[in-house]
């Protein structure tokens, strides 16, 4: 059984290690640069990591921002590849959602990369249509009801 933390990053090292997780994890392997990383609703936006027992690697990350009062979004999920099937996915994707249903959200969007879409519909979100994301892979919106 793995033990692990959730939670926001606390320290700037925290901070810089989650932003270079985020950018090795999703933007590196598609040769991207680091200036694509962020976008404008970073600071207004609710920052999760999972931490490895000794709270020195991150394992796990994203973040949920709102669309509209009723309609949040994540984004930038992203799991280690050993912590991949060991629930860390899910538990990050049910802190998001107790958050932002406990700041109004009555639905929850994402853009799921393909290989992702059964992770998702297993959380009970449902496909949409295709989404053209910045990074050139194929992308389907889903969403769910949050209750």
């Amino acid at each position: 059984m793995l033990n692990y933390f959730i939670r926001s990053p606390k320290n700037k090292k925290q901070w810089d290690d989650y932003l270079l997780f985020r950018w090795e994890m999703l933007r590196k392997p598609l040769g991207m640069s680091m200036d694509s990383l962020k976008d404008d609703l970073e600071n207004s936006s609710y920052h999760i990591i999972a931490l490895e027992e000794d709270q020195k690697s991150i394992v796990g990350s994203g973040r949920v921002h709102f669309n509209s009062l009723e309609e949040s979004q994540i984004r930038y999920m992203a799991i280690s590849d050993n912590y991949r099937r060991q629930g860390v996915g899910s538990d990050i994707v049910k802190k998001l959602e107790e958050y932002a249903m406990k700041h109004g959200a009555k639905k929850m969007i994402l853009n799921a990369r393909e290989d992702a879409i059964r992770f998702y519909a297993s959380l009970g979100y449902i496909k949409g249509s295709p989404y053209k994301s910045d990074t050139g892979i194929p992308h389907t919106t889903m969403e769910k009801y949050l209750v």
